[in-house]
């Protein structure tokens, strides 16, 4: 059976992430924190760490400065390891000018550093989505099936099937046929892949694992002129109706794709519950991030329940409910937080007329206030109803979530809610 060394892991980092704006104001989205001290990209890397697949390429393009600077701080192995992280950064050559046209256009204008690495197989995953997978269990179903094309699939509802592209499943495993977010009720009943009365489909989850001469194959193939940009739209597709074997491998863990902010909002806020569907308490699957040596968080006076601490904070008087502190996090007394995502800061800064904190008496609710963000006294942030949609220079209002954006300055008396 072949190894895993064979592997090479390609994480697609390089979107404009639109939805997540403003997060993706001024970092890509696999650069957006999470739970507190992590960072989005830090799961699929972590992931493939813990599965034993060492080559990793990260492949970026949009605001990458943020996300570049945590990569080569965070991932390197010592001198006697074969293992790698490198950043494959989008570039123009004398050959084609243009940047990523999408995911797969992205995979193609690095054909020649894939190749190099003389991997057999090529693992493509996203670096935005929250989940853990073992990948050793996905290529050993690829190799047992001899597949030239394996789909990492998530069994579905029939409610969230509209959401996604479908993979149709027969008995054997093999994919023999896709449909991307199909409406038609006639569509999703020859889509029922399962004998599951609540999870009937099979939905893909953006990963796939390619045998190399295959992705060659495919993405150096033309059709009408135009060349295959988007696995999901195109690559796919393409290989349900002509690669000798396309297999779907079953994966019924905990996956969400953080590509909003309501979800990006949920699945931090879902971190605070004692029994989490991510749990990233697991010594078994460890997340990897940047060493930062901070000393443990100060508490005084606090009143807590259901709430995700970084370390570094220092927190006095406060009341917190079911909300996320990131690092450094400085919040004063009088405060009142709930049901929000606190990302801290960068540095600790006192200078000037207001530093980076959360001033006293801050009311905060419904809200993600992003990093360095300079907070005076007596602060009013408040949720919307569901659906609405505000942008301002001071904040933005994404599906009701205000968003304070990072190094905003909020002086003393702001109120942002609904009025009256």
């Amino acid at each position: 059976m072949p190894s895993l060394n064979d592997i090479l892991s390609v994480i697609l980092g390089g979107g404009q992430g639109k939805r997540l704006y403003p997060l993706t104001m001024m970092r890509s989205k696999p650069a957006v924190p999470i739970a507190g001290k992590y960072r989005l990209i830090d799961i699929p890397i972590s992931n493939c760490i813990n599965s034993n697949i060492y080559r990793i390429a990260v492949l970026t393009q949009f605001n990458s400065v943020s996300l570049h600077k945590h990569i080569t701080g965070t991932y390197n192995f010592d001198s006697f390891h074969t293992g790698w992280v490198q950043i494959w950064a989008a570039e123009q050559t004398m050959e084609r000018m243009e940047w990523y046209q999408g995911t797969a256009d992205a995979v193609r204008k690095q054909l020649v550093e894939i190749q190099s690495s003389r991997a057999k197989y090529v693992l493509i995953l996203a670096g935005d989505h929250l989940y853990r997978m073992d990948y050793s269990k996905m290529a050993k179903y690829h190799w047992e099936n001899e597949a030239d094309v394996t789909v990492a699939v998530q069994p579905i509802n029939r409610s969230d099937a509209p959401r996604f592209g479908l993979l149709k499943q027969d008995r054997t495993g093999e994919i023999v046929d896709f449909a991307e977010k199909p409406k038609d009720p006639a569509i999703l009943d020859a889509f029922v892949s399962r004998d599951d009365a609540d999870k009937p489909f099979l939905a893909s989850m953006g990963i796939y694992l390619f045998n190399i001469e295959t992705l060659v194959d495919i993405l150096t193939l033309k059709t009408g002129g135009n060349k295959f940009d988007d696995f999901g739209y195109d690559i796919i597709p393409h290989c349900v109706e002509n690669a000798p074997r396309v297999f779907g491998y079953e994966f019924d863990g905990y996956w969400r794709d953080i590509g909003t902010i309501r979800s990006f909002y949920e699945a931090n806020i879902d971190l605070t519950s004692q029994k989490p569907q991510f749990d990233i308490y697991d010594p078994d699957q460890r997340i990897y991030t940047h060493a930062r040596f901070l000393p443990g968080s100060r508490l005084a006076d606090c009143r807590l329940d259901k709430v995700l601490i970084a370390e570094g904070c220092q927190i006095n008087n406060a009341t917190i409910d079911h909300s996320v502190v990131g690092l450094r996090s400085i919040i004063k007394s009088g405060c009142y937080i709930k049901d929000s995502v606190l990302m801290g800061a960068d540095y600790y800064d006192s200078s000037g007329t207001i530093p980076i904190q959360i001033g006293e008496n801050c009311h905060i609710e419904g809200a993600i206030v992003d990093k360095n963000v300079r907070m005076a006294q007596d602060v009013t942030i408040k949720p919307f109803p569901r659906g609405t949609e505000i942008e301002t220079d001071a904040y933005t209002v994404k599906d009701g979530i205000v968003v304070i954006p990072k190094k905003t300055i909020l002086p003393s008396g702001t109120y942002i809610g609904p009025e009256g």
